[in-house]
Parts: structure tokens; C-alpha cells; sequence
């Protein structure tokens, strides 16, 4: 009795293996199914053409359990299946969106690149006034420094001949008035030289100028 009892109801047991067949909805339903092979099991008893036997049992019962691990494993593998499908299309897309970024980063820095390049060229060409500019202020530079030193060469030369010009001509000087004094000690001459002083204050007085 105990044996008995622990076993489920005939409807309970029929319900479970009729769960666990495979059926397509498209062309019969899971009682369909078992109606079917039934009949076609029955049919083929009867008419002898089919000998119930322990493969047949075995057979059946691997049928059976194919199907309800099929069932259990069904649900768990296509969640597994779309959470995998899903995992890959979202590092599809992680790839593409950093792939775009990558382009437009590249993209801006070859539109920043081409700035650098106007600018560079303006540098240059900055560069190249400046380095005249540079050049022509020291030949300016240059020109003064050589005035400059002329000048002064020039200056020294003006200085000397001043000097020079001035020492001659007070040795000049000094040499008229010594041969002055000189000539104004002799008796002679000082008495040509009152004659002639007579001489001119005679001809004032003639013409009447004193």
C-alpha cells in the first residue's frame, strides 16, 4: 500500500509525459502528438508488425528523458544563448563608437594640423623679416661703429695739425720778435726807424692830417 500510494495518479503521470514531448504549433498539438503515435504504436502491435521488447522500453524511455532534458535545458540555454548574442553586440558597438571617436579625433587633428601649418608658415616668414630686419640693423650698427671710428681718427688728425699749426706759429712769432728786439738794439736801425717815423709825421703834417 505504501508503494502504491507514493506514486502519482495516473492523470498527473499522463499530463507530465505529454509536457514533455516536443510538439510544433504549426502542425499538431502535444495530445495530437500522443494520440498519434499511440494509434500508430497500437496499429503496429496488433497487426504484429512491431514486437514490444526491452529495447522498445529502453528506447522509450530514452525518448522521454531526451525530451524533458530538452525541455529543462531550453529556457537556460537561450537566456544564456541572447545574454552572450547581447554581450557581443554591445562590445561590437563599444568598438564601433571608440573606432568612430578615433576617427574624428584623428580627423580634428589633421583640420588642427593644418592650422599649425598656416602658423607655422606666418612664423617663418616672421621669422625670415625679423632675421633681415636684424641683419640690416647690424650693418647700420656697423656703418655708425666705422663713422664713429673715422671721426675720431679724424678728430685726432685736426687736433695734431691744430697743435702743430699753433706751436709753429708761435715759434714764428717768437722768432719776429727777437729779430725785432734784435734789429731795434742796432744804432742803425734805430736810426732808420726814427728817420721814417719823421718822415711819415712830416707827410701827415704836410697834408694836414694833424
Amino acid at each position: 500500500m505504501a508503494s502504491s500510494s507514493s506514486k502519482p495518479p495516473p492523470e498527473e503521470r499522463a499530463a507530465e509525459i505529454i509536457n514533455s514531448l516536443p510538439s510544433s504549433p504549426n502542425l499538431v498539438t502535444k495530445t495530437g502528438s500522443v494520440i498519434l503515435g499511440t494509434g500508430l504504436v497500437a496499429t503496429a502491435i496488433s497487426q504484429e508488425l512491431y514486437v514490444v521488447n526491452e529495447e522498445t522500453v529502453i528506447a522509450a524511455g530514452f525518448f522521454i528523458l531526451i525530451s524533458f532534458i530538452y525541455k529543462a535545458v531550453k529556457e537556460p540555454y537561450r537566456d544564456w544563448a541572447e545574454g552572450h548574442i547581447n554581450r557581443v553586440k554591445d562590445i561590437l558597438n563599444a568598438s564601433r563608437t571608440e573606432h568612430t571617436q578615433v576617427v574624428k579625433d584623428r580627423i580634428e587633428s589633421v583640420e588642427q594640423m593644418k592650422d599649425v601649418v598656416s602658423v607655422t608658415e606666418g612664423l617663418f616668414a616672421l621669422s625670415k623679416e625679423t632675421a633681415q630686419l636684424e641683419s640690416e640693423a647690424f650693418v647700420q650698427r656697423q656703418k655708425v661703429a666705422l663713422a664713429t671710428e673715422v671721426k675720431t681718427v679724424l678728430d685726432s688728425w685736426v687736433r695734431f695739425e691744430q697743435q702743430a699749426k699753433e706751436s709753429e706759429q708761435a715759434d714764428l712769432v717768437k722768432t719776429v720778435v727777437e729779430n725785432v728786439l734784435k734789429s731795434l738794439s742796432n744804432e742803425k736801425t734805430q736810426k732808420d726807424v726814427l728817420a721814417g717815423a719823421i718822415a711819415e709825421i712830416e707827410q701827415l703834417v704836410k697834408n694836414k692830417a694833424i
